[in-house]
């Protein structure tokens, strides 16, 4: 019952997965006959579908072959086997995999549909089942969920064991429940199990974000990651040779001193790279090192901005007697 229960989302059509793992798609239609590394699923047209899990693996098959090895000689791996044998090539990195997330109920999977983007940052599941069916009919058989998105109809005390129950037989990390109708002691039960519920339909934007801060979370929860790796900072604005001649400028008595500035944005960043640079503990560590991190390069990111502006005006100002001494020549002549 499982495999015609679970539908992977998001698919992937072949010149996307083309794209992704830099293989052409001549070349991923002759894996496919030769060794049998095609899509999962076919459209109603019949075009291929590639699940997430299609396109991990490919991924990892595309990097081996990246190092030398021959197709012939991996086909047959499993993801285990490739990542291993990977690590053994060294070199290339593991290309990481998505959070796994598996969304319960029909009118939550109905409107997932047609809310898909939610979906482009995990490799998710959808059952169109009821709660009561879905602990018989996936409990044991899934890997286990980063995340169980579960749709109850109404939600009251029966409901919130049953949540208890499945989360736990399929070992999810964090459950979310999205109600149609609930008890506030329901609601106010599940909060106490660490449990997030929220109202039905779900703000697209909301979900967006529980969704999109997952790859962040399981990171951090596999250890080994800087902050750098998980999130993208400000770009900047000057050199390293820039600031350096800024620091070396003398102000005037009226003047702002660039020099001031640039050691401050020096020391701005110095510290922007310092968080980016420390190792992550557990998600709530992750989230205010990354807090500390925005907002810390935000400040940098201004001052750069401001010192830009003030070296600017000393280049206007310097400019302005060999205009002024240009124009006397011009009207003695």
């Amino acid at each position: 019952m499982q495999a015609s229960t679970l539908e992977s989302r998001p698919l992937y059509a072949i010149g996307t997965v083309a794209r992704l793992t830099g293989i052409k798609p001549d070349t991923l239609r002759i894996w496919e006959r030769r060794y049998g590394l095609g899509a999962s699923h076919r459209s109603a047209t019949g075009r291929r579908q590639y699940t997430q899990a299609d396109l991990e693996h490919l991924q990892l098959l595309a990097t081996m072959v990246g190092s030398g090895i021959r197709i012939g000689q991996i086909a047959a791996c499993g993801r285990k086997t490739l990542e291993i044998l990977l690590n053994q090539v060294g070199g290339e990195a593991i290309p990481v995999r998505k959070p796994r997330v598996v969304a319960i109920g029909a009118a939550l999977c109905q409107w997932l549909d047609e809310h898909q983007g939610c979906l482009s940052h995990v490799d998710g599941s959808l059952a169109r089942i009821s709660l009561a069916q879905a602990e018989t009919a996936l409990a044991g058989g899934v890997p286990a969920p980063d995340l169980l998105v579960v749709g109850c109809e109404k939600l009251a005390a029966e409901q919130v064991q049953r949540v208890h129950n499945l989360a736990g037989a399929l070992g999810a990390t964090r459950t979310l429940v999205v109600y149609e109708d609930a008890h506030s002691r329901s609601v106010q039960s599940l909060q106490e199990r660490g449990v997030r519920a929220l109202a039905f339909p779900p703000d697209p934007g909301f979900l967006a974000f529980e969704l999109a801060v997952l790859p962040a979370e399981l990171a951090s929860r596999e250890g080994g990651h800087r902050l750098g790796d998980m999130v993208t900072g400000k770009r900047r604005q000057l050199s390293m040779e820039q600031l350096a001649a800024a620091c070396g400028l003398r102000a005037g008595a009226a003047e702002i001193s660039p020099a001031r500035m640039a050691a401050l944005v020096n020391d701005l960043a110095r510290l922007e790279e310092g968080i980016a640079a420390g190792p992550v503990g557990d998600w709530s560590d992750a989230a205010v090192r990354a807090c500390a991190y925005v907002y810390v390069g935000q400040a940098r990111w201004l001052m750069e901005k401001a010192l830009q502006i003030v070296l600017s005006q000393r280049e206007g100002s310097a400019e302005a007697p060999k205009d002024q001494q240009a124009s006397r020549l011009d009207n003695a002549a």
